[in-house]
């Protein structure tokens, strides 16, 4: 990235509909580059929202109907399992005297649920003594426990189904999956198009983004452990702490030589985008493609890109890109950008408002466990 910036055609900025995660995108990218970092003429960067009802940025049980019941089962067997055992008893014997109604045991359905006091815990230690409960609700051992069970209700899900993964994280992965499809293919699908000006003008300055090179979406820890679970890299982690995040970086190997780097025009989207562009080779629409459908040129376009997550600035390494072919030699983090392409498509919906009101009426748990990252 650029040291100075006059503006930001080359970056792509997203939030959920939350003020939170708009504070978070505003702040980092002024962060990264304040006032000094960018010219006088530096316009306003476009940030992309959507509505509540279409929002895929965080599992949106409330506007995924099918997503909402397998979120519902699975919290229920979290409270099956634990609200009667001698964890449970431990944390009662600390915390229950300052639950409501008089007393009322702590489960992890109860009112508050658990989560709802793992939260308010870790609000307190993020914004100082001020805000404090009393000292044993932060006693370590309670603590561990309710990060456990809270892991658990939460995230066990992405573990376990595919179409959980698919409904409650699918989406978004796709998205990114898109994103670094475009980026490779040179087609403008990089998040150009979701960000340009008026009547799809590509010019420069606010409303031409081009070779997009950063993304910034802000988001919640909810979507960053959603995502790491459904890629199988999230096993032993706890609850995402404050400022959590994660990095997706692709990367290309120079020494590889693609036959045909012709840039392609940017696949066709929703009307409100306009037509105005410039002719170029049509794009193969590859980037929602599922991977044992792509053609062999289709396939070439990918090689010599790789893909790496970070997570708190650690790399991660997805099981499927470990097997051989699948990796960058000597280095199992950087996933082909292939493979990982086709283990993102096993849980990326086609059409995601469709699949919410699909199988309502089927059971919420998987016949046998579908193990992520493959």
């Amino acid at each position: 990235m650029p040291r100075i910036i006059s503006d930001a055609d080359m970056i792509y900025l997203r939030a959920t509909p939350m003020p939170r995660a708009l504070d978070s995108v505003q702040q980092s990218f002024v962060g990264m580059y304040p006032s000094s970092a960018r010219t006088a003429s530096f316009p306003p960067p476009t940030i992309i929202t959507r509505a509540a009802a279409d929002e895929t940025l965080f599992p949106n049980e409330g506007n995924c109907r099918r997503f909402g019941q397998l979120g519902r089962a699975f919290a229920q067997r979290t409270a099956d399992r634990w609200n009667d055992s001698k964890e449970m008893d431990y944390l009662n014997s600390l915390i229950s005297k300052w639950m409501p109604e008089g007393g009322q045991r702590v489960a992890v359905d109860s009112r508050p649920r658990l989560s709802g006091i793992m939260d308010t815990v870790n609000s307190t230690l993020a914004h100082g003594p001020k805000t404090r409960l009393p000292s044993p609700f932060y006693d370590p051992k309670g603590r561990e426990i309710i990060d456990k069970i809270g892991t658990e209700e939460w995230f066990s899900g992405y573990k376990e189904s595919q179409e959980y993964r698919k409904l409650g994280i699918g989406a978004l992965v796709g998205d990114i999956v898109t994103r670094m499809v475009g980026s490779a293919e040179g087609s403008g699908n990089d998040g150009l198009l979701e960000v340009a000006g008026v009547d799809g003008d590509l010019g420069k300055g606010r409303g031409g983004e081009s070779g997009i090179k950063l993304a910034l979406s802000g988001c919640h820890d909810t979507t960053l452990a959603a995502v790491l679970s459904s890629l199988g890299a999230f096993e032993g982690e706890k609850w995402p702490p404050y400022t959590s995040h994660i990095a997706v970086e692709l990367f290309k190997d120079e020494s590889i030589k693609t036959e045909d780097a012709t840039p392609t025009e940017p696949a066709p989207r929703q009307s409100f985008l306009g037509s105005s562009r410039k002719k170029t080779k049509p794009a193969s629409l590859m980037m929602r493609k599922p991977t044992p459908e792509l053609t062999a040129e289709e396939k070439a376009k990918l090689q010599g890109h790789y893909v790496r997550l970070r997570y708190n600035d650690r790399p991660v390494t997805i099981p499927g890109c470990k097997l051989p072919g699948n990796h960058l030699e000597g280095d199992e983090t950087f996933c082909t950008l292939q493979a990982f392409k086709a283990i993102a498509d096993k849980f990326t919906p086609r059409i995601w408002t469709d699949a919410c009101v699909e199988g309502l009426d089927e059971p919420a748990f998987p016949i046998s466990p579908e193990p992520p990252g493959f």
